[in-house]
């Protein structure tokens, strides 16, 4: 078990170039992820966000009541910015309708699963990365159909209560199983060993699902591939630097600004793409730009965490 502890180690290190690759196999043969799709993607998901439960303990609610402050301004920070700036962006690109609903799907997800190893690197506050991961998520089944509805309602045919009970289904309930299970079993020997794999599982499971849209809709990536990009990356980056600035408004440490950064920067793409393909199957664009959004926010992520350790260095120095 300690081999599967450390390849997923190993696999959450490399988020990214796994993410890459397996769009990358899907593009070339698309039998190879043409299985992740309906049903089979629900429990993908689902999977993802159990590992996320599993590292949820008693010691991180506390922290929700004993920083209710922080994490309120981390949570309005997040449904705040990133669902406005998505609208912004595609207004200023002249987006087509199929890639503002990606770019708005992603900005109205809560926080990725992987900004707390984000922050780790970043040499953040990590207690205050969970606690913010935990809220937003929480948050999701109500925020998310919301503002999907009030930003891109009147272009695009969804139901939000139907989003909503969803959203309850494959994030909540999974979350709130395996947060159950951890704080229930988490002395046990045999349970820890099992946690240590799941972030390995949750790349992995992130991969499939960027796997199966690439596999259907690979071959459209290039028919509006700059401008798409353009539009991810800029509204990422407006994330991490209204982010950052948010916290220092409040005049938050070095610590929590980097935190909240990265947890209003990177998304639940993950999420987001499996949204995209549940309640909007005919909308190719936007399932394409979910998921090179979850390949994005992985690789910016995760340098942006390396340039602030890589900047502590440099003053030290």
């Amino acid at each position: 078990m300690s081999f599967l502890a450390s390849l997923s180690a190993q696999l959450t290190r490399f988020t990214a170039a796994v993410i890459i690759l397996a769009a990358v196999v899907a593009m070339i043969e698309p039998a190879s992820f043409a299985w992740v799709k309906g049903d089979t993607q629900i429990i993908v998901l689902g999977i993802i966000m159990l590992g996320m439960g599993m590292t949820l303990g008693k010691e991180d609610y506390l922290i929700l009541a004993q920083r209710p402050l922080d994490i309120f301004i981390g949570a309005a920070a997040q449904y705040t910015i990133m669902p406005l700036v998505a609208i912004a962006i595609a207004k200023v690109f002249n987006l087509s309708p199929g890639l503002t609903l990606g770019l708005v799907l992603v900005g109205t997800c809560p926080g990725g699963v992987s900004s707390n190893i984000m922050s780790f690197l970043a040499k953040g506050d990590v207690a205050y990365s969970v606690g913010m991961t935990t809220v937003s998520t929480l948050l999701a089944p109500v925020m998310t159909p919301l503002w999907l509805m009030y930003l891109v309602g009147e272009t695009v045919d969804m139901d939000g209560w139907a989003m909503f009970k969803f959203m309850l289904l494959v994030t909540l309930l999974p979350v709130v199983i395996g947060s159950a299970a951890n704080m229930l079993w988490h002395n046990k020997h045999w349970f820890a060993e099992v946690r240590a794999t799941m972030p390995g599982v949750a790349v992995l499971a992130f991969a499939c699902i960027v796997g199966g849209v690439a596999a259907v809709h690979g071959h459209r990536f290039m028919e509006s591939a700059l401008v798409m990009v353009l539009a991810i990356a800029a509204h990422n980056i407006c994330g991490y630097v209204l982010g950052f600035y948010s916290g220092a408004l409040f005049g938050m440490s070095t610590a929590k600004k980097r935190t909240l950064s990265i947890e209003v920067g990177v998304q639940n793409a993950g999420l987001a793409t499996g949204l995209s393909a549940k309640f909007f199957p005919a909308n190719a664009e936007s399932a394409v730009a979910t998921a090179v959004a979850c390949v994005w926010h992985s690789v910016s992520g995760t340098v942006l965490g390396n340039l602030f350790a890589w900047w502590d260095k440099r003053k030290a120095g």
